[in-house]
C-alpha cells in the first residue's frame, strides 16, 4: 500500500515553487509507493505590500535555481491566494490536481499571470490535459469547493503549534507528512531529507537510475534547469549543456521565463 503524503502548500508559495525539483525527484524515485494528497493552506486572504513576498521569491530562486519573474508582483499583484486554492480543490474533483497546480505555480511564479479570478483560473483549466473545463467552471463556483477549502484551512491549523509559520496560526509552507505527523517535514527541506523520511515511513525506492532528459520531459511536461539537474542527475554545467545539445538537434525547446527557462519536448 502506498504511503500517503499530505502536502501543505499554496499556489502562491515561493518555497513550494522552490521545492519542485526535490518533489519531482521524489515522485520519480518512489513511484507508486508514495501518493500525494494536497492541502491548500490559504497563504494570504488579502495580499498587502508585495515587497516582502518579492524578497522571498528572489531568495528562493537564488537558493534553488528555479526561474521566477517578480514583475507581476510589482505591477499587478494578486489580490489573494484563496481563489487559486479553491481552484485546486475544484481540479481535485476530477482526479489528481497536481498538473493543474503546476500550471498555477508556473503562471504565478514565472509567467506573470494574475490568477485570482474565476475567468483566469478557468482559462488555465482549459490548458490542462485531462480537465473538463466546463465541469471545472461549475465546480469552482460551487459552495462545495468553499467547504472543501475550509476543511483544508482547518487541517493546516490542526498541526502542532511548534510547526506553525512565524506569526501565523497555520503550518509552515511547504510541509509534508509521510503517513502522519510522526514522519513530518515542516518547512522547506532538500531532497535527501525528504527521501530519508519517506523511507522511514515505509515507502520504497522503485527507480535507482535517473531519467534521461527527454523521458523526464515526457513524464513531467515542463522542467526547469534545476529540475533537470535533480531528476536526471545532471548537476552543475552538465544539465544546461545537455539541454542545449538536445535543443540544437530540435528535440526539445526552451521558453524564456524571467530569470531562466522552462523546457518542453519540441
Amino acid at each position: 500500500m502506498a504511503v500517503v503524503v499530505t502536502y501543505f502548500t499554496d499556489p502562491c508559495c515561493p518555497l513550494s515553487w522552490a521545492l519542485e525539483p526535490a518533489l519531482r525527484k521524489l515522485e520519480w524515485k518512489f513511484g507508486e509507493t508514495l501518493s500525494l494528497s494536497y492541502v491548500m493552506c490559504g497563504m494570504a486572504r488579502q495580499f498587502g505590500d508585495p515587497q516582502p513576498l518579492v524578497k522571498e521569491i528572489l531568495e528562493a530562486a537564488a537558493a534553488t535555481g528555479m526561474p521566477v519573474d517578480v514583475r507581476l508582483w510589482l505591477e499587478t499583484p494578486l489580490r489573494s491566494s484563496h481563489p487559486a486554492c479553491i481552484a485546486v480543490k475544484a481540479a481535485a474533483e476530477q482526479g489528481d490536481p497536481g498538473p493543474y497546480l503546476r500550471r498555477l505555480r508556473e503562471g504565478i511564479m514565472c509567467r506573470r499571470r494574475k490568477l485570482d479570478t474565476a475567468e483566469s483560473l478557468i482559462a488555465e483549466a482549459r490548458l490542462t490535459d485531462g480537465l473538463d473545463a466546463e465541469r471545472f467552471g461549475v465546480d469552482v463556483a460551487s459552495h462545495a469547493m468553499l467547504e472543501a477549502f475550509g476543511s483544508d484551512l482547518e487541517r493546516a491549523r490542526a498541526v502542532a503549534p511548534e510547526h506553525f509559520a512565524d506569526g501565523s496560526d497555520r503550518v509552515k509552507l511547504p510541509s509534508l507528512e509521510f503517513g502522519g505527523p510522526a514522519n513530518g517535514v515542516y518547512g522547506f527541506a532538500d531532497y535527501s531529507a525528504l527521501e530519508a523520511v519517506a523511507v522511514a515511513a515505509g515507502a520504497e525506492v522503485t527507480q535507482e537510475q535517473p531519467l534521461g532528459v527527454e523521458d523526464a520531459l515526457r513524464r513531467f511536461g515542463t522542467l526547469s534547469r534545476a529540475e533537470v539537474a535533480a531528476v536526471c542527475d545532471l548537476p552543475g554545467p552538465r544539465g544546461p549543456a545537455e539541454l542545449w545539445r538536445l535543443a540544437t538537434e530540435w528535440r526539445i525547446k526552451a521558453e524564456r521565463v524571467g530569470s531562466g527557462e522552462l523546457w518542453t519536448i519540441a
